[in-house]
């Protein structure tokens, strides 16, 4: 039998499976949106469920938040992707109630030390790019404007009012 390609550049499985949901082997078209994920689960049959994290703008407090998408993917025979592993997904037809997406590559193994790795620098390049905003009007070229004076609140020692000591003494 021989291999076909699936329009994407990924590379092609060793083995062949018999698989009819199988990107590679069957009639199963890989198209639309592609992602690469950790596979988190590898409990079911011929499916993995695999997340990846993704950072969302909260406007009211002007910072990111952390999220994770998690969706359930197709594991063909020729390619069995394993738990802890990094793998590229593909968008698919429906292929059940929860499967629309195919592992169409594994990429390796991603241990802890190299997620945290990554999340850091995604941080990193995060906040770089809020401190590149100017921070205050600039005037006079590159040079910021101040008052000359201090301004001084003045405060304002009242004497104690000698009616009022008076009235509380006895007659």
């Amino acid at each position: 039998m021989k291999k076909k390609g699936i329009g994407l550049d990924v590379k092609q499985p060793k083995q062949i499976c018999l698989d009819n949901k199988c990107p590679f082997h069957s009639s199963v078209r890989a198209r639309g949106r592609i992602f690469t994920a950790t596979v988190i689960s590898d409990k079911m049959a011929r499916t993995v469920t695999v997340s990846w994290p993704r950072r969302i703008h909260v406007r009211k407090y002007e910072r990111y938040e952390k999220k994770r998408s998690r969706v359930s993917a197709h594991n063909p025979e020729c390619i069995n992707a394993k738990k802890g592993d990094v793998v590229r997904i593909a968008e698919t037809r429906p292929l059940s109630k929860t499967k629309h997406f195919v592992v169409i590559e594994v990429l390796g193994q991603k241990t802890k030390k190299e997620a945290l790795k990554e999340e850091a620098i995604e941080e990193s390049e995060a906040l770089e790019k809020e401190k590149q905003k100017p921070a205050a009007p600039v005037l006079n070229e590159g040079t910021i404007e101040k008052p000359t004076q201090e301004i001084k609140p003045e405060i304002n020692k009242e004497e104690p009012n000698e009616q009022k000591n008076e009235s509380y003494k006895n007659p």
